[in-house]
């Protein structure tokens, strides 16, 4: 099989050709319709976390290469271990990546996606920038309805991270502002999402001109971050402060614009993985009862709960962009460079 691999931290993508696995046990074979392209993917391929003050965390410990990137996944099921029941081969099914080691604590609490010992697809097992993967159990398989494969492999990340943030604010927001800082794959996803499941004025705030005009052209209300009184801009919109903002960024300038838009008792939830670090008065929290807080993607059942709002239809879909397999390193290069709307997906060859 064609896979694109990290191989050296800190260096593009290499092609290789390996032979296909043969699954056994509990194991399934699919072969990739369609695979997004993340930012972590990004943070994965430097090797690194940006900690703030000169400081890292290290992502090469535990972390065999090369490594075949790539956690959002849809595809058709071509073999089955012998343990493998309830799927069927021919079977076109979207991936829940986030596996954890089945035997710790917070896996019996059905948060494998937050297990210390992560076996997760494309980040610590083999992904998705491949024309084959091999899933461990079909219980991690789930169907995407009447949607194309390059919609349903963003529910996997995207439409999953959004809707888990989404969630922590959404007894918070009833009638009242919604922040959403950064409007790229995930940021789009959870405005979309709000304005399904939430009656929140949503007002979204990045620094590119076409994410902007999205999220104008989506309904919402938009601020420059950019512009010397963005925060200014943010308290007039929302009234004198959002009940909850959302960083899909998560920069130290995105922490603290957002961590300053709040109004009391405002709940902040940082979910992007950009770097540094956050300053913020401390008497401000117990003064005006704030709350900061992470959001890391979603369950299982909560990617259960995504598809059958997907599937009631409520849940508009992001701008979606193919591209080949083959420009699995360009996309990501284009990743960086910021200003993209929606997600990019990776097709390989077999399913163009």
């Amino acid at each position: 099989m064609q896979s694109y691999q990290l191989v050296r931290y800190g260096h593009a993508l290499e092609q290789t050709d390996t032979p296909r696995p043969t699954p056994v046990g509990t194991e399934v074979l699919l072969e990739v319709d369609a695979c997004g392209v993340c930012h972590s993917d990004l943070h994965l391929r430097d090797g690194f976390f940006d900690l703030g003050g000169g400081k890292r965390l290290d992502l090469s410990r535990g972390r065999a290469l090369p490594l075949t990137l790539g956690h959002e996944i849809a595809g058709r099921v071509v073999a089955c271990g012998a343990d493998a029941t309830g799927v069927e081969v021919g079977a076109q099914r979207v991936v829940y990546p986030w596996i954890g080691c089945g035997e710790c604590h917070t896996c019996a609490a059905g948060q494998e996606h937050l297990c210390p010992r992560s076996r997760a697809l494309g980040v610590s097992a083999h992904g998705g920038f491949s024309d084959c993967v091999l899933v461990p159990h079909p219980r991690y398989l789930l169907e995407y309805g009447d949607r194309s494969a390059t919609l349903a492999c963003t529910y996997a990340c995207s439409g999953l991270t959004a809707y888990g943030a989404v969630r922590k604010v959404q007894s918070r927001v009833a009638g009242r502002p919604l922040v959403i800082i950064g409007l790229g794959g995930v940021g789009f996803a959870a405005l979309r999402l709000a304005q399904a499941v939430t009656t929140a004025a949503v007002i979204g705030v990045d620094v590119n001109d076409a994410p902007l005009e999205a999220a104008t052209q989506a309904g919402a209300e938009v601020v420059d971050a950019r512009a010397d009184d963005a925060s200014k801009q943010i308290r007039a919109l929302t009234g004198g402060g959002a009940a909850a903002v959302i960083d899909f960024v998560g920069a130290g300038a995105t922490a603290s614009l957002g961590f300053t838009a709040l109004a009391t008792s405002g709940l902040l939830v940082i979910v992007g993985l950009f770097g540094g670090h956050l300053e913020a008065s401390l008497p401000l929290w117990p003064l005006r009862d704030l709350t900061v807080q992470g959001s890391y993607v979603g369950s299982l059942e909560e990617m259960r709960e995504l598809l059958r709002l997907v599937d009631s239809g409520v849940v508009l879909p992001i701008p979606i962009r193919g591209r080949p397999l083959s420009d699995a390193e360009a996309v990501l290069n284009d990743l960086r460079a910021g200003g993209s709307v929606g997600r990019t997906v990776l097709t390989p060859p077999a399913a163009i």
